[in-house]
């Protein structure tokens, strides 16, 4: 039904941003909700997903990344929350490559999915990528507004946590993080990102 909307962010939550459209505020589930700066003025492309108890929204940062989200919903036991976590990786690249290479190791690292679900993106989607669009390795590099440096990596290790990875990954990667030079939240979860699936 929707296509895309084009409006200011008002929200950035761990799972979720919040686009006001005239007047009308929408919470769009997001794989990296810290790309996006508060008060900016964004285009996100939008799917709709209906299920017997809920009508959720989910927001992407271009056509590219919704076609992939698409293609992974197609896959049987992929849903739209693993669906984000596996794009919060932004080596879009790199996702592609496993599938066409058969690289299950590295499907697995994706929070919840297990080997057999690896195998069923295998098999489901493997030469079926080929019209994605300009993937490209870094698509969400967008620059971002610094906050404090301790809130900043407590919000993206609240993103990792809403992503689906575990309490015990998450605290190994945090000490890593923390040795890192002061940064933005996005520089952290694409880093937390790196290292948990790298």
């Amino acid at each position: 039904m929707y296509e895309y909307l084009k409006g200011s962010i008002t929200d950035v939550m761990p799972t979720h941003v919040v686009v006001e459209v005239g007047g009308i505020g929408y919470k769009l589930f997001t794989a990296n909700p810290y790309r996006y700066a508060l008060d900016a003025v964004v285009t996100i492309y939008v799917e709709q997903i209906v299920r017997e108890n809920e009508i959720s929204l989910y927001g992407f940062f271009d056509a590219t990344e919704k076609m992939l989200f698409n293609k992974l919903l197609n896959v049987s036991g992929i849903g739209p929350k693993s669906g984000l976590a596996i794009l919060a990786n932004a080596d879009h690249g790199s996702l592609i490559a496993a599938v066409e290479s058969e690289n299950v190791d590295y499907l697995v690292k994706f929070p919840g999915i297990g080997k057999k679900t690896a195998q069923q993106i295998v098999l489901d989607l493997k030469g079926k990528l080929e019209d994605i669009p300009g993937v490209k390795p870094d698509l969400f590099n967008e620059a971002m507004e610094l906050p404090n440096d301790t809130q900043a990596l407590n919000d993206a290790l609240a993103a990792l946590e809403a992503l689906g990875y575990g309490k015990p990954d998450i605290k190994r990667v945090q000490k890593q993080l923390a040795k890192l030079p002061q940064t933005d939240t996005q520089s952290y979860l694409s880093e937390g990102l790196k290292l948990l699936v790298g």
